[in-house]
């Protein structure tokens, strides 16, 4: 009788279960006919696999609805190994993605493929020596021959030459020039949509770099100042017209969603828009209502890579209020974004296209006008 004490008392059915949580696993079969939408809802109960279950219902059922603006962050080596014609064409051209700040190395190696260069599937243990002496170059798997590099280099010295090109602009507008010229050359070679930046250019999407020199893109540019011609890329224009979008969501009684493939200087870049808003500027505003991220960063390390929602909460960069709407996927972005597409394009209907790239001066005009108002009261209380 003594260690029946010891036996804790059973719960009447209904409280253990409201004490267990959630539904039961016990899922049906995987069939060879799902669908990758039926797959994710049926097969991904639990850990990395449950969380990317929970990106694509954030994306599809959140993120999509109509009164969201989605910017996407574009880190890592996505488009050389065809997830721009896979995955992100798809998705601009559908409304999923209003705006986007990529590296200039995704732009820059998209570029090949509307020019009619090839890339191929490697061996990431390949001899790398024997493959410079035959000029080959590698991205891990991917290989391809040097002389893409050149002709590429090539295309963009060529039109960043011509006159329109010639004032400084934002990462935005250069991308949205040469776009055009980037889907002039898919026409002109019969290709099927395959860059891009030519789908950003034709559905009025603005694409940022926040390292515009940091690519072969900036390193050609750069050859066309020594030569004395006249473009710039202003990266503090860049950092002005992305608060604006944000503010110009907000300012409409709209949401502002983020979706963040990898993590380095694009994701802080649209996490920035935030701060900028509220702590540079003074204008009052909360944070990004939604954000969803697919990274290999771990947190523990400091690096903003890894930084979680919550800890972006103390920056001011995502709403407090909305941290149970926030996801992060520890899964390689080549394995999460084709499911992730592949569910919201199941899931919902093509959204009408925002076209922001038209919209950027009446957007900046707002922002203006909300920090005119805060400057005058800053004026009359006597603070800089």
């Amino acid at each position: 009788m003594a260690g029946a004490a010891l036996v804790p008392a059973r719960l009447p059915m209904a409280k253990r279960k409201a004490r267990i949580g959630g539904a039961p696993i016990d899922p049906a079969p995987v069939r060879g006919d799902m669908t990758a939408a039926e797959l994710v809802d049926g097969a991904f109960l639990a850990y990395n696999g449950r969380r990317l279950r929970e990106a694509c219902r954030l994306f599809a059922e959140k993120m999509l609805e109509p009164g969201v603006f989605v910017g996407m962050s574009i880190t890592g080596a996505l488009t050389p190994a065809g997830l721009g014609m896979s995955c992100l064409i798809p998705l601009i051209e559908n409304g999923f993605v209003d705006w986007a700040v990529s590296t200039g190395a995704n732009l820059y190696h998209d570029t090949h493929f509307a020019l009619g260069l090839q890339m191929f599937q490697g061996s990431a243990e390949a001899d790398d020596v024997a493959l410079r002496e035959a000029g080959v170059v590698r991205i891990y798997d991917i290989f391809f021959d040097y002389r893409v590099l050149l002709s590429t280099d090539a295309f963009f010295r060529q039109i960043a030459r011509h006159e329109e090109f010639q004032h400084p602009m934002s990462s935005a507008e250069f991308h949205h020039r040469a776009g055009r010229y980037v889907a002039e050359r898919e026409r002109v070679l019969k290709l099927r949509r395959r860059s891009l930046l030519a789908a950003a250019h034709e559905c009025g999407v603005p694409i940022y770099t926040s390292s515009p020199g940091d690519s072969s893109i900036g390193m050609n540019l750069a050859l066309l100042e020594m030569e004395g011609y006249g473009l710039r890329l202003d990266p503090l224009a860049d950092v002005n017209e992305t608060a604006a979008i944000v503010h110009a969501a907000k300012a409409a009684g709209m949401k502002s969603a983020v979706f963040i493939l990898g993590g380095g200087s694009p994701k802080n870049f649209i996490l920035q828009t935030e701060p900028q808003i509220q702590e540079v500027m003074g204008v009052a505003e909360k944070g990004h209502d939604y954000f969803l991220q697919v990274t290999d960063a771990r947190p523990d390390t400091g690096g903003l890579s890894g930084a979680t929602p919550s800890e972006a909460v103390s920056w001011g960069k995502i709403d407090p209020n909305r941290l149970p709407d926030s996801v992060v996927c520890y899964v390689d972005s080549t394995v999460a974004l084709p499911l992730i597409t592949a569910y919201a394009l199941a899931r919902r209907k093509p959204r009408p296209l925002r076209r922001l790239y038209g919209q950027r001066e009446a957007m900046m005009a707002t922002l203006r006008s909300a920090y005119e108002r805060v400057r005058r009261k800053r004026l009359r209380r006597g603070e800089s």
